[in-house]
């Protein structure tokens, strides 16, 4: 069977997944996932029906990085029979100012896309391993590459730019957006599910270790609370969030912390992590007695409620919510506060939708609809593979 194989690498986990084409659809076969890379590495994956394939553990030494982990999992991949690969689709975080589209690799794409790895320096050279690799053992099978920043790129341009010299905007200096192909696929989906609220004033909340809001009119994104890089807006797993660039200048001039420093700071022991204490993990803080954990969690519902305000004032209003990812999907209890702070809004919650996990949760006669939509990036990146290949769906 005419097969795509998407992947998405990040820096402790290696998520792949096989649609199979046919004439009318893709149907995925496969989804897996190699993680805990480098600590307590796990080889796992389930077909079409869940039903596991495999769920295989190693010594942290037998998968200590990025590199052993893609070739356990193409040693595994290649195992399997039956599939004819046509092409392979990859999640790159960052596509700069020169890429608004999913994009067939070359040698050139790869080396322009590795000039932006310190704007997103978690993810970017994650992102492109994969690609580096896969060009050497397969030169002939065609990757795409489906930019996370594509989906924001009809931003006007006064939401796009600081307020800095205009050669820095032109240079590349800009406001972004990420979360892109989340988004993308949440706002089809809304539309496919429920039609009258898709059209409207739409906020959607990609909350889980990385998280971010993003502002659609009709469907189309108008706003979102990242920027230049993934440190901006929300407060994450270990990112901070919004940041007064003095922090940094302080940091630096006063503190005589090295730009290396504060890179490790704010990627890696800031968010939740820095704040509690504790873990960057949500469900650890929701399980936590200890009052940093409750604090870091009030933090969090705080940032998201001030954001809502934003985008409401660039959208002129609200009429849907939508919440996804980690968190977004799985914990009812932090949906219901931050739609606590809602309120104001006229948006009401059911609670028994809400601890379901309903694709609507709000009442019959909340002034915001409130929805949960589990996000799905690897289907996203296999129909833009598809539709950039020009194969029949």
């Amino acid at each position: 069977m005419d097969a795509i194989l998407v992947v998405n690498a990040g820096s402790s986990s290696l998520k792949f997944q096989i649609f199979t084409v046919s004439c009318s659809a893709l149907t995925r076969q496969v989804r897996g996932q190699l993680d805990g890379i480098g600590q307590r590495p796990r080889l796992r994956a389930s077909d079409a029906k869940r039903a596991s394939l495999i769920d295989l553990t190693f010594q942290r030494d037998e998968v200590p990085d990025l590199p052993s982990a893609i070739d356990r999992v193409r040693t595994w991949l290649r195992g399997l029979e039956g599939f004819r690969l046509m092409a392979i689709g990859h999640r790159v975080v960052h596509g700069g100012p020169d890429y608004a589209a999913p994009t067939v690799i070359d040698r050139a794409l790869l080396d322009k896309l590795a000039t932006y790895v310190e704007l997103a320096p978690l993810h970017q050279p994650n992102n492109l391993l994969p690609i580096r690799l896969a060009m050497e053992i397969d030169p002939d099978v065609p990757q795409i590459a489906c930019f996370d920043t594509a989906f924001h790129r009809d931003h006007p341009a006064q939401a796009d730019c600081y307020a800095l010299p205009l050669a820095f905007h032109q240079e590349g200096i800009r406001r972004y957006g990420f979360h892109g192909l989340s988004y993308e696929y949440v706002s089809e989906r809304l539309r496919e599910t429920f039609p009258d609220h898709a059209t409207g004033r739409v906020i959607i909340a990609h909350l889980g270790s990385g998280a971010s809001m993003c502002a659609l009119l009709d469907g189309r994104s108008v706003e979102s609370t990242m920027g230049f890089t993934a440190l901006d807006g929300l407060p994450m797993g270990t990112r901070p969030g919004q940041l007064d660039p003095g922090v940094v200048l302080h940091l630096i001039m006063q503190k005589g912390m090295s730009a290396e420093a504060v890179s490790k700071l704010l990627y890696h022991e800031a968010g939740l992590k820095g704040l509690s204490g504790i873990s960057s993990d949500m469900r650890d803080l929701l399980g936590s007695d200890d009052p940093r954990a409750a604090f870091a969690i009030d933090h969090f519902v705080y940032r998201c409620a001030l954001n809502i305000g934003s985008l409401m004032a660039a959208l002129g209003g609200i009429d849907a919510m939508v919440f996804t990812a980690g968190i977004g999907e799985n914990a009812p209890e932090l949906r219901k506060r931050i739609v606590d702070r809602m309120a104001w809004l006229g948006a009401e919650l059911d609670s028994a939708a809400n601890t379901a996990g309903s694709a609507l949760i709000s009442t019959s006669g909340s002034r915001v609809a409130l929805h949960v939509i589990p996000t799905d990036e690897e289907l996203m990146i296999a129909r833009h593979t598809l539709r950039l290949l020009d194969i029949p769906q």
